[in-house]
């Protein structure tokens, strides 16, 4: 059997939060998941990573022209909600960004395809990332791959993402406690966090 080790913290984590604009947290949404759990545990979070003063991101997903993602989008029609502009693609007003955190736009699973998140964590300093949001199998695992193959260690907090589909959820946390970084409890994510930044 393989061995595995912890990735551990790093001196300093950023916090992403992915996707958990309205169209992915609201009941009216047909792409939504029961995301009231998730989103408690990301205010934590924040509350934390705001505390010690280290850099948190959001990612949203928008599309402003017919070409962004087009066989994602006739492969789930429902995505053509996510129209730029629309209170679809806006924060979940639970764990709305404060002044100067970035709310990064894009357009497929991954955090960082296309867009300049490596770059914006790259110059904030940091040398890890806390992955939270929606959904697990979809935009939390890609966003994972990508962290580690930018280099970043990757801690996602098992309360803190969610998924439509339950066996998906935990066959993608397996898969990312396995190969990508380390899936922590919540109380095990915080407790981590206590041994960094400026609280």
């Amino acid at each position: 059997e393989l061995q595995r080790q912890s990735t551990d913290i790093g001196k300093r984590p950023a916090l992403l939060v992915i996707d958990v604009n309205w169209a992915f947290t609201s009941p009216d949404s047909p792409l939504s998941s029961n995301a009231s759990s998730v989103l408690d545990a990301i205010s934590q979070l924040l509350l934390a990573f705001r505390e010690r003063k280290l850099p948190v991101f959001y990612t949203t997903v928008a599309y402003d022209a017919p070409y962004q993602a087009s066989i994602l989008r006739a492969k789930l029609p429902d995505l053509e909600l996510l129209e730029a502009g629309s209170r679809w693609v806006e924060i979940d007003d639970q764990v709305a960004p404060h002044p100067g955190e970035p709310v990064i736009i894009k357009h497929l699973a991954s955090g960082f395809f296309g867009t300049d998140l490596a770059q914006q964590l790259i110059a904030a300093g940091a040398d890890s990332v806390y992955i939270t949001g929606l959904t697990t199998s979809g935009c939390v695992r890609a966003t994972a791959v990508d962290a580690l193959q930018h280099n970043f260690r990757v801690i996602v907090p098992r309360e803190a993402v969610g998924d439509r589909d339950p066996p998906a959820h935990e066959a993608n946390l397996h898969d990312i406690d396995c190969k990508y970084g380390d899936v922590l409890s919540l109380a095990q994510a915080l407790e981590r966090l206590s041994t960094v930044g400026d609280a």
